[in-house]
């Protein structure tokens, strides 16, 4: 127990706050940002995201019960997206623990999650650029859930839960944007239900995996879970304060950051492209939103309005 009163857990402590509060404000998975801060912070990769990966259980068990109180997730579709997912990610763990036994001297999975930051990156780009298009189109939902694609759901599950059961990273991004790609016209409080519920057995099955394996650091897990569970709500509380796109823009630019950096690219090259993505990325969004006849440059929150149960289905929000 002495362990917990270290600056060691005080870190991982101050950092699972800090994400927390950006998972609250933007809805963005914590995966993507905290694996790699534990790594940042000296943990042994394998470990953070053994523990990750448990700690996120419990706080998307609890998103998760919000959903499905208020009875938005589509359950069929959580259902098939479960049938790919939970396999893979359960032999998540076992496939790191045998590439790390044979190829001990190569870092596996610190590249694999760089390589994985880098998807991040890309599919948080291309949730904003589809959600900045549903708005362009007047956020019209259909009455009734469309009809599920069945293998393209599984396939969906199968590749984001191995990705998440290797790295932790991408239940909040991929699979999210391949759900918007397959059912573009189902309304975001439905996709983000489902997503949260498929997401709780994946995650903990993937957890289950890497802890048969590498077991729990319980002076890394505690921290996680005291220090993100507030952090979390505070930033929930908080999302209406603050302009999420330009919080996410500045995700988008961290996680590509962050993920060069796993894979060894030097730091001078990382700092150019830094300061390139910050002053040149805005010029581009403005331009992108103009050509969707939309203001360069929006004040709103959030680019795209959860429809709410006393909301009539179908019918045109503001956007």
């Amino acid at each position: 127990m002495h362990h917990l009163f270290t600056t060691d857990a005080l870190s991982v402590l101050i950092a699972a706050f800090g994400i927390g509060i950006i998972v609250g404000l933007t809805g963005m998975g914590g995966g993507a940002l905290m694996t790699p801060a534990l790594i940042f912070l000296g943990i042994n990769p394998a470990a953070a995201v053994a523990n990750d990966l448990v700690a996120a259980g419990v706080n998307k068990s609890i998103g998760a019960a919000v959903h499905w109180r208020k009875g938005s997730p589509n359950l069929r579709l959580a259902s098939l997206l479960m049938i790919g997912s939970v396999p893979m990610g359960l032999a998540g763990g076992f496939i790191v623990n045998e590439i790390g036994k044979k190829h001990a001297h190569v870092n596996f999975l610190k590249d694999a999650i760089g390589w994985a930051l880098l998807l991040a990156a890309c599919s948080y780009a291309l949730r904003i650029y589809l959600q900045l298009r549903h708005v362009q189109q007047g956020n019209v939902t259909d009455a009734v859930d469309p009809r599920v694609r069945t293998v393209p759901t599984i396939l969906v599950g199968a590749v984001g839960g191995l990705l998440v059961g290797i790295t932790s990273v991408g239940s909040g991004s991929l699979i999210m944007v391949a759900l918007l790609l397959l059912y573009p016209r189902m309304s975001a409080k439905r996709l983000v239900g489902t997503d949260l519920v498929q997401a709780v057995p994946l995650v903990i099955a993937a957890a289950v995996g890497h802890v048969l394996n590498t077991g729990v650091t319980w002076h890394i897990l505690i921290p996680l879970i005291v220090g993100g569970t507030p952090g979390t709500f505070i930033g929930a509380k908080m999302s209406s304060w603050v302009n999420q796109n330009v919080i996410r823009g500045g995700i988008i630019v961290v996680l590509t950051l962050t993920g060069l950096s796993m894979l060894g690219v030097p730091p001078r090259e990382i700092g150019f492209l830094g300061a390139g993505l910050l002053l040149l990325g805005p010029l581009l969004w403005g331009w992108i939103r103009q050509r969707r006849g939309l203001p360069a440059f929006d004040n709103n929150s959030a680019a795209w309005r959860v429809v709410e149960p006393e909301d009539e289905p179908g019918s045109r929000l503001p956007g």
